[in-house]
């Protein structure tokens, strides 16, 4: 009987380890801010062509993930910058309020074992690390930062985020 509490104990130990949800979020790629009113708050420009190399890049600095689900904003340049990734997934985006970023986290970390990509903007992806690791350790990126993932991995024992310039 002691060594089958022993061994319930030990799997119990080694399922409670192997569950992992990792959150990768990121700003949206490079915008074209040539277009006309695309530096205003209203604006939802496409992405430029140095956005356009970085969503592919995105593709090589996230191959050892496979998304479960991506999410975004209803921009062009926050859909553009995940589309090479989902195509190469075969997943559908799945489209987030950033104005509700609260109720978007609290629904985000009901997911267990899963890989979630969220694609945002400057001030709305860290602040949404910071309610997803309920810290208040980042601060909104400068207008001219597109170059930061942040890998936030939950388990039960743990929470890590890793920034990742690419």
């Amino acid at each position: 009987m002691k060594y089958f509490v022993l061994a319930i104990a030990c799997l119990f130990t080694v399922v409670l380890s192997a569950q992992q949800t990792t959150y990768i979020l990121l700003r949206h790629a490079e915008k074209d801010t040539t277009t006309a009113g695309s530096t205003t708050m209203n604006a939802d420009p496409p992405l430029s062509k140095a956005g356009e190399v970085r969503a592919l890049k995105l593709l090589a600095v996230l191959k050892k993930y496979t998304p479960n689900t991506i999410y975004s904003t209803n921009f062009i340049r926050t859909r553009n910058t995940v589309t090479p990734l989902a195509n190469q997934h075969k997943l559908n985006l799945t489209l987030y309020n950033h104005k509700e970023l609260k109720a978007f986290a609290d629904m985000l970390l009901l997911e267990k074992d899963k890989t979630i990509v969220v694609a945002g903007h400057s001030n709305t992806t860290p602040s949404l690390v910071n309610l997803l690791i309920k810290q208040n350790e980042y601060k909104a990126l400068d207008e001219s930062v597109y170059n930061k993932i942040y890998i936030v991995t939950i388990t039960p024992q743990k929470t890590e985020v890793e920034v990742v310039e690419y």
